[in-house]
């Protein structure tokens, strides 16, 4: 009953605000200082008050962007499970376990439904999977169920192709109408029905994997990839459904995807937020001439934070927003990833497991050698610039495998921990001098 009466109060709230947003706006401000208690909550209304408050400002275009491009539905349901669920509730209580616990609990769990895919990308991480393993609906169901038990209100689907499995992540989504979903695909499965379920459920939000432009994009996922990724676009715009891109950025692409005429035709294109990544030499077969260079990351480095300033559009860098989150968030100290074959991996890219869901609880699953190892050594470095245990910190990704017993999970072909490290070697040794300046460039009083 409380819960209904809370969203019956949201409705009307936001309804409330789109009859005039800039003023109203302020006064959900207003409201919500009200019922925060904890500081880091505090924190979040701070800065939403200032940028209702600063007219013209890149921050406050966005929010009104939400407010007009977004249908009405959505948006309700979006504040409830997001906002309100996941981000406050939610994350309430998994603060508190951690401590209880002392072990990681994540704010988001990553999750394969399978490992096959309608494409042969170059460099996709999934690529050394065995393509035929695949999460039940029964199997993802019980995940998301005891999830929220522990306070875990985002599910975020990768693969493979997660949409292979469209039907489960729809019935899904149906059954589990408190929580917020989003998947990172190729885009190349989404069509007007499928925009349909999207908009009649309301909690599920796509991430368009997109290389920059046409040439870039089809070059490593194949011809007709980027004109199927911008017909998506347009479907999910014209149904005013929120969806956000992803991008790897590499040797080839960076000062493309990094410039200011791909964000404003991203924005263009009605994408409400972007994921930058860069390229991790996952496999025997990885290509390390792809890899970003020192220069290149730094540029990026530098760009986010100026984009971020200018755009209306929420921007992040997987890698280089490490001051902002504290270094490395795998290993379930903010996410933790499932394959499809149900391993417990601390991260997308990073391929090893010390125990897998199966016959074990989500929790059990969680508290496992790889994982606490992880725990125990967060932050790897002081310098939050160099968050990464593979790409940054490749010795410590060594140990943390060796001492917690994990196995390699590329069915496709078992790759050392050594051999993906050494990999790494080299382009950690270059990055961190330039991490260093950075750092104290960031730090000065």
């Amino acid at each position: 009953m409380k819960e209904q009466i809370s969203s019956a109060l949201l409705a009307q709230g936001l309804r409330w605000v789109r009859k005039n947003p800039e003023k109203n706006l302020i006064k959900l401000a207003d409201w919500a200082e009200h019922f925060v208690r904890h500081e880091y909550h505090r924190s979040h209304v701070a800065a939403y008050r200032k940028a209702v408050t600063s007219p013209g400002s890149n921050w406050h275009n966005f929010i009104m962007r939400i407010v007009r491009e977004v249908d009405p539905k959505f948006l309700e349901r979006f504040v409830r499970n997001f906002v309100i669920y996941s981000s406050w509730i939610g994350n309430g209580k998994i603060r508190k376990l951690r401590t209880e616990l002392d072990m990681n609990v994540p704010w988001a769990i990553l999750m394969d439904p399978t490992s096959a895919c309608n494409l042969n990308c170059i460099g996709c991480w999934a690529a050394e999977y065995d393509k035929s393993s695949s999460l039940s609906y029964e199997l993802m169901d019980r995940i998301i169920t005891e999830g929220k038990d522990l306070g875990i209100y985002m599910y975020i689907y990768s693969g493979g192709e997660p949409l292979v499995k469209k039907d489960d992540i729809m019935k899904l989504a149906a059954r589990h109408d408190d929580t917020m979903f989003a998947a990172f695909t190729n885009a190349v499965l989404i069509d007007e029905p499928f925009a349909d379920e999207i908009a009649k459920h309301c909690n599920f939000i796509p991430i368009i994997s997109i290389e920059g432009s046409e040439e870039h994009t089809d070059d490593r996922r194949g011809k007709g990839t980027y004109q199927a990724c911008l017909r998506a676009m347009d479907i999910l715009r014209s149904r005013k459904l929120p969806f956000g891109f992803s991008v790897c950025y590499h040797s080839k692409n960076t000062e493309d995807v990094g410039s200011d005429a791909w964000v404003d035709f991203m924005v263009e294109k009605g994408a409400l937020f972007g994921w930058y990544f860069t390229y991790i030499p996952e496999g025997k077969h990885a290509d390390v001439r792809l890899m970003a260079n020192p220069d290149q990351r730094e540029f990026m480095y530098r760009r986010i934070r100026e984009l971020r300033s200018t755009k209306p559009v929420f921007l992040l860098d997987f890698w280089n927003d490490g001051e902002a989150v504290e270094g490395c968030i795998a290993g379930g100290k903010s996410y933790c990833h499932i394959n499809a074959r149900g391993e417990m991996e601390p991260c997308a890219f990073i391929h090893y497991a010390a125990t897998s869901i199966h016959d074990k609880s989500l929790l059990e699953a969680l508290d496992n050698p790889l994982f606490r190892e992880y725990h125990r050594r967060q932050p790897f470095t002081c310098n939050l610039l160099q968050p990464c245990p593979l790409l940054d910190n490749p010795d410590i990704l060594n140990e943390m495998v060796k001492d917690s017993g994990a196995w390699s999970t590329q069915e496709a072909d078992r790759e050392p921990v050594e051999e993906l490290t050494g990999k790494c070697v080299q382009a950690a040794q270059a990055w961190a001098p330039v991490a260093e300046r950075l750092w104290r460039e960031s730090h000065r009083e």
